[in-house]
């Protein structure tokens, strides 16, 4: 009863005289050392300046969750970003494996992993909704979307998302070129639903040959399976399908293996043709080798639900042929928003939606653009001339000797990448060389015009990237790590000089390395091609493109499902069911 009454007692006393004993709980732990004291309470000040922080954030919208997209989300670091995605898909697929899904070697859930399982214990506020952006309005900062969820449900729904920020990351749609029949006949192979219908289709094929009731005729023409595009996934495609049929369908259907044809046609020279011209001989050679048609020089004019028409560049002339199954794998084009946004931002004559080297939109305030939607448009270094000539020169003289030039030199070359592969190409050791070449041999001082005659022809190098995964995936890594150090570059700029200004540039504007490229050529053999000039073709590359792929996938789980997916096929064979 004492010690009862003595806690309440001490309990009306803590009531009425509530800052004499947090003073003396304090003074007792910190061992009667001088003291500072406030009565406010501590979490209060916390929860305010939270709520305070909460607001400045800046509303970053992502639209697409393709390479670029999820590349960016991977590395954002940063919490000062409310990050809202928005995609018609809610899950990020390893595009380089879907050849391996239409024949059964993948499974198409084995490459895909849900977006929210990637985005789930990032340190920023995110935010995912499954729609399709279908308006752009950069004046008022919206985007306009529309769900894709099943007609079963109730309705289609549109609402608009507000942003600070805007990155593109929509990608690309297959380029048809207005070849008639084409959207309504042909195959594709850009999402894994597409990889899913295709394999469907070639099953279908199969099981209609075997029927004893179709015509020799129609057998010969749903086993003739068409690839249009000799580019590495036309290549895959095909390679994939002739082991499929060999080592799989053959013994499964014995009746229809004798009326197989596959046909790969190419309106150019050659296949392959942004590789080394010994793995396209190999290619072109070792498809010969095993069946497959190679047809360059052909290119399609229309397209039937039963027939494929092309036009030969020899002899012009026209010849129709049947098919089963035609896949169009010709290039990409720009989707329809992207290009009704270009119109609002004065790029409507442009064929792609251009960036600067800093992947921010020309023409538009914070709107970043990724991946296959858009190219950059690097400047020119004879457009700056005058003004780089200008930078050099200090004393104002307008003439200059090579060690003026050392202070900007650095800056000329980051700027300006250009130079360097103009440098690399004409095997010169340094920008001095240039310049000494341009001087003669006379080795007068540099004005203007010798400057000019320097560096004449640097911009004959420029080239615009690739539209591959890897070249995606950089941009968005690039991208998300200048917006990690977007509050430490403010203050202190790390980028090249500005050539027509004072200062620096904010970033270091953003620079590919490429670090090689594949082409499985089927039978287990893979055709390399790795910096340095270093090409590989056969089984060994066929490992190295296992590793590689394998290293590159987005989680542990879909690398241990494609793993297991590559056992099963060593083991059993591929899946022939249609599911």
């Amino acid at each position: 009863m004492r010690g009862s009454a003595f806690f309440q007692r001490a309990f009306r006393t803590f009531q009425e005289h509530p800052t004499f004993f947090k003073l003396l709980i304090v003074s007792t732990v910190s061992g009667g050392g001088l003291l500072t004291f406030s009565d406010a309470s501590p979490f209060q000040g916390l929860i305010t300046d939270s709520s305070q922080n909460e607001g400045k954030k800046k509303k970053v919208v992502v639209l697409g969750t393709g390479w670029a997209g999820t590349s960016f989300l991977k590395n954002l670091k940063s919490s000062s970003y409310d990050v809202q995605v928005v995609s018609p898909n809610n899950f990020f697929a390893f595009t380089p494996l879907l050849p391996s899904v239409t024949n059964g070697t993948v499974e198409a859930r084995s490459i895909v992993e849900p977006i929210r399982n990637i985005v789930k214990k990032k340190p920023y506020n995110v935010e995912f909704k499954e729609a399709e952006c279908y308006k752009i309005d950069p004046v008022n900062k919206k985007v306009y979307c529309r769900s894709n969820q099943s007609s079963t449900l109730d309705g289609i729904e549109e609402f608009t998302v507000d942003y600070d920020v805007l990155i593109l990351a929509m990608g690309a749609r297959v380029n048809t070129f207005n070849t008639p029949g084409v959207e309504e006949h042909a195959h594709f192979l850009k999402e894994v639903g597409d990889a899913q219908r295709l394999r469907k289709s070639i099953i279908d094929c199969y099981e209609r040959a075997s029927l004893p009731s179709v015509s020799e005729e129609e057998k010969k023409r749903v086993m003739h399976f068409v690839v249009v595009g000799g580019g590495p996934t036309g290549v895959e495609y095909a390679a994939e399908l002739h082991d499929l049929a060999f080592d799989d369908m053959a013994k499964l259907y014995p009746s229809a293996k004798d009326y197989l044809k596959i046909t790969l046609l190419e309106a150019g020279d050659h296949i392959l043709n942004m590789f080394d011209k010994r793995i396209t001989t190999f290619a072109t050679e070792k498809f010969r080798r095993d069946g497959i048609d190679v047809k360059t020089g052909s290119m399609v004019v229309k397209v039937s639900d039963k027939d494929i028409s092309t036009k030969e560049r020899k002899t012009g002339e026209i010849v129709s042929v049947p098919y089963g199954v035609v896949l169009w794998s010709t290039g990409i084009a720009t989707r329809p928003v992207v290009r009704d946004f270009m119109n609002h931002i004065d790029q409507a004559k442009r064929r792609v939606l251009a960036t600067d080297e800093w992947l921010r939109v020309e023409g538009c305030e914070d709107v970043y653009a990724l991946g296959d939607c858009a190219t950059i448009n690097q400047r020119k270094v004879m457009e700056d001339i005058a003004a780089i000539f200008r930078k050099a020169d200090k004393t104002n003289t307008g003439t200059l000797d090579l060690k003026d030039f050392k202070e900007v030199v650095g800056h000329i070359c980051e700027r300006y990448p250009q130079v360097e592969l103009y440098l690399q190409k004409n095997k010169l050791k340094s920008f001095d060389a240039l310049l000494k070449n341009a001087q003669g041999d006379d080795k007068k001082q540099i004005d203007i015009e010798i400057f000019k005659k320097a560096l004449s022809e640097v911009d004959s190098q420029m080239k615009s990237l690739p539209p591959t995964a890897q070249v995606a995936a950089q941009q968005g890594e690039y991208l998300a790590k200048c917006f990690n150090r977007k509050e430490l570059c403010e203050k202190n700029p790390e980028g090249p000089l500005r050539f027509r200004a004072s200062g620096r540039h904010q970033f270091h504007p953003f620079r590919y390395r490429h670090f090689g490229q594949f082409a499985p050529l089927g039978g287990e053999q893979t055709a390399a091609q790795l910096p340095g000039d270093w090409v590989s073709i056969g089984h060994s590359a066929q490992w190295l493109w296992y590793s590689v792929y394998a290293s590159k996938l987005v989680s542990w789980r879909t690398r241990m499902l494609v793993i297991s997916d590559w056992s099963r096929k060593f083991i059993f064979g591929r899946d022939s069911s249609k599911i």
